[in-house]
This record gives structure tokens, sequence and C-alpha cells, in this order.
């Protein structure tokens, strides 16, 4: 084989040298490109991250801590010796239980007396109202006496008229005939044909029967008249009884109104020593357990009384009752509008961190609450589990359970930029280069942010930006 070119140069040498330093060159670019070019493959890879579809629960967290449904400090309503204290820290009692007694003997001697003045109010009453009972039935008896005489004489007097009119219907008849026989006789006297003592007797019938026919006439007249005495007589004794029954019930009323006030009365103030014995007998006001007592037996105990250095005393109790437990929690302003009554919460206490409770949010405030200029929602839960293991004032962590996302699009909550006041992502273009990408989001789960319009799960996005890019944008 033959070099033609070799054996007409007069120097081939340097040629040759020169030949084989240029293919080292060529060779070294071309390899300074392609491990450039892996590198900055390899770069672009750390920087994004593919966007992707994931099932999601939305999930807020909160601290909160474990507090009773219903506590109270139990006090005394007046000041006094405390006598008893029939339980301790940690019993459960029941409503209405007796937790304590106050001294009160001189209590117990009012109640005695107020009771004997009330016994004695009642016993006088009850016989002052039998003795104007009997009175006013005596006065009624007497009423109804003095309207059956009236009543008896207004029903005689009509049949007496009637037998009257018919005596005078007869004595009229017979002075009709005695005038007739007068008349007759007086003719045979002046005829002679019969004595004068004859003639005298038949007038001195006549004269009788016409007396009789004018008494008759005034009975009549009598009878008839409206001011007859005997009606009269009766109407005034029945107007009298009448008067007297209602002076003997108005008297009564006073009577018996001036009894019952004293009953009243008596009972008010037996209520009220009743009262202030009840006020030194402290019971529970409802079902729950003693979690502090502030007081000793034998101690004098007042509303002002210097209660215990803990943190939960209070200056006017004999001790602190609590009832049930549940959570409150702080949720920040941001967070509240995902929670509603009813959704299922997760609780881990700090003396528990292994375990995990559950429960449901009961109420959420419908007022914020600013601390440090910072605005949360307090949020009350319904403890389902761990009611046997919690203890009141336990600090917890809450995580609320949301709404479950099917197949959602997310990307990393980094990726998320503003650009000109528009938010969006910086993608991997086609010349492998950052592009911003406007996109409208959805929620944020932690370190993902749901994205609802403006990508796709093929699209590469940017958690950080290359120097370079950096070095623009700056």
């Amino acid at each position: 084989m033959e070099f033609p070119l070799i054996g007409k140069v007069r120097r081939p040498l340097p040629w040759i040298l020169g030949l084989i330093g240029s293919s080292f060159l060529l060779f070294g670019i071309i390899t300074y490109l392609n491990i450039k070019n892996s590198q900055s493959r390899v770069k672009v890879e750390e920087l994004t991250v593919l966007a992707e579809k994931q099932d999601l629960t939305v999930q807020i967290k909160a601290s909160g801590k474990v507090e009773p449904i219903k506590s109270v400090n139990v006090s005394p309503k007046n000041p006094g010796r405390l006598v008893k204290l029939l339980v301790e820290q940690g019993d459960k009692v029941k409503e209405g239980e007796t937790l304590a007694v106050m001294e009160n003997l001189e209590v117990q001697t009012q109640q005695t007396q107020a009771q004997a003045n009330l016994k004695r109010e009642i016993a006088n009453l009850k016989t002052r109202q039998t003795e104007i009972n009997s009175q006013i039935n005596q006065a009624e008896a007497r009423l109804r006496g003095s309207i059956a005489q009236l009543e008896q004489a207004k029903a005689r007097i009509p049949r007496d008229i009637q037998q009257i009119k018919a005596q005078i219907t007869a004595a009229e008849s017979k002075l009709k005939l005695a005038k007739q026989r007068s008349d007759r006789n007086q003719y045979l006297l002046e005829q002679g044909a019969i004595y004068q003592d004859q003639y005298d007797e038949v007038v001195n019938e006549y004269q009788n029967a016409r007396a009789n026919l004018t008494e008759l006439k005034q009975r009549l007249e009598q009878l008839e008249s409206t001011s007859n005495p005997e009606i009269n007589r009766l109407e005034s004794s029945v107007a009298e009884a009448r008067l007297a029954l209602a002076q003997n019930r108005d008297s009564a009323q006073d009577q018996i109104a001036a009894l019952k006030a004293a009953v009243e009365a008596s009972e008010a103030a037996l209520k009220q020593v009743e009262v202030q014995y009840g006020d030194t007998i402290i019971t529970a006001p409802f079902e729950g357990i003693v979690t502090q007592r502030y007081a000793i037996e034998g101690a004098f105990v007042t509303p002002t009384t210097s209660a215990s250095t803990s943190a939960s005393a209070s200056a006017t109790s004999i001790l602190a009752l609590a009832q049930g437990l549940e959570i409150v929690a702080e949720v920040p302003e941001v967070d509240v509008g995902q929670l509603k009554p009813g959704q299922k919460v997760k609780i881990v206490a700090d003396a528990y961190p292994d375990k995990v409770f559950l429960g449901q949010i009961k109420r959420i405030a419908p007022e914020a609450v600013v601390e440090d200029n910072v605005t949360s929602f307090e949020v009350r839960i319904t403890l389902l589990t761990g009611q046997d293991q919690l203890r009141s004032k336990m600090n917890v962590d809450v995580t609320f359970l949301g709404e479950e996302l099917k197949d959602t699009l997310v990307v990393p909550t980094v990726a998320i930029v503003t650009q000109a006041g528009e938010t969006g992502v910086m993608i991997l273009n086609e010349d492998n280069k950052p592009e911003f990408k406007p996109v409208t989001i959805g929620l944020t789960f932690r370190d993902k942010t749901q994205v609802l319009d403006g990508l796709t799960a093929e699209d590469r996005v940017f958690i950080d930006l290359p120097e370079e890019k950096k070095n623009q944008r700056n």
C-alpha cells in the first residue's frame, strides 16, 4: 500500500504530529460536550419532578388540650366552719350527693322554732275556721227561716183573700136577703100583722149582715194593701238576717285572710331557715369527678378564703368538680373553613405518643381569638375513645380528617411560584429550559398542592431553578 503524499512531502513528521493533535482535540471537545450534556440532564432531573395524580385525604393539624366538658369550683354561700369533707380527690360522685357539711347547729335550732311557729299558726287557722263556719251556718239558718216564713206568708195571704172574697159574696147575699125580710116585715108591722118584737128581730139580723159585710170588705182591703204589717215585718226580718250573714262573711274573710297571712309568714320564715340549712349542705351540682380539694375539716371557710396554690385552684372553693372530657384545639383562620361539626379527628397525646385516639368535631366557635397577632378559632372535639386514659389539661396534637380526593393532580408546594401577580409553576420546555406556566391551584396538603387546571401529569415542574435562571430573575 502506498502513501504518495508522504513520499512527496519533504518534511512529513510535523504534519503527522499535527493530525494526531487535532484528533485528540476533537475527541476532547466531543467528550467534554457529552459530559456537559450528561451533567445538564442530571441537574435538570434533580431540579424537576413530574406532576402526578394521587388519592389524598384533606388533613389539618393543630394543637390542643384535654378539658372537662363541665367544670365548677364548689364553694359555700355563707362563711362558716367546715365540719365534714366527705370526698377525696379523684372520687366519682353523683348529682345531688353530699360533698361537705358546714357548721349548722344554730340554723337547726332556728328551723325547729320556725316549724313550731308554723304548726301553731296552722292550728289557730283551723280552730278559727271551725268557729267562723259555725257562725256562718247559724246566720244562714236564720236567713233561711226568715225567708221561709216570708214565703209562707206571701203564699197564705192570696188564699185568705180568696176566702174573704167568697165570704163577702155570701155576706152580700145574706145582706140582700135580710134587707128583703126587713122590708116585708115592716109592711106587715104597718098592717098590724106582726108584733114589734118580731120586726125588731128581723131588723137586727139585717144590721148584723150589713156589719159583717163591712168588716169583710175592710179585711179584704187590708190584705190587698202593699203595706201589710205582717209582710213588712217578715221582709224586715229577712233583710236583717241577710245583713247579719253578710257581716259574718266579711268578718270571716278578714279573719281568715289574717290567719292565712300569719301561716304564710311562718311558712316563709321556715323556708328561709330551710334554705339557710340547705346552704350548709354542699352537694354535687352534677355527676363528675373531684379534681381538687382546697380546704380541710375544721377550717373556717368564707367565700374569700385563700385556696390551694395549684394552678386550677379558685379563691372561693372548697373543691373542684369536673364531668367528662373533650379536646379544645386552636385552629388557624386559614384552615377553619375546611372544618364542620361531625368531622372525624385523630388525637395523639404527649403522654401517649404511640396511641391514636379518635374523636369528632362537636362545635366550632363563632368568633375568632387573636393572640400575638395570630387569628385562630376554638374547636371543641368529642372524644370517641380514650375517656379512661386521657386526663384533664393534657397536651395533644389533633389531625382533622377532611374529604377524600380521588386521582387528583398534585405538585410539590415549593413548585408553586408567582410571576407578575399570577400563580403558576416553572415547567421544563422543549429546549430543556424553565418556562412559567399559569395554573389554578386547590387545597394544600402539607408539602403538596392540588392543581385544578393548567397542568398535566406528563409535565415536569421545577422545585428549584438553575443558578443562571436565578441570576436572571434577580
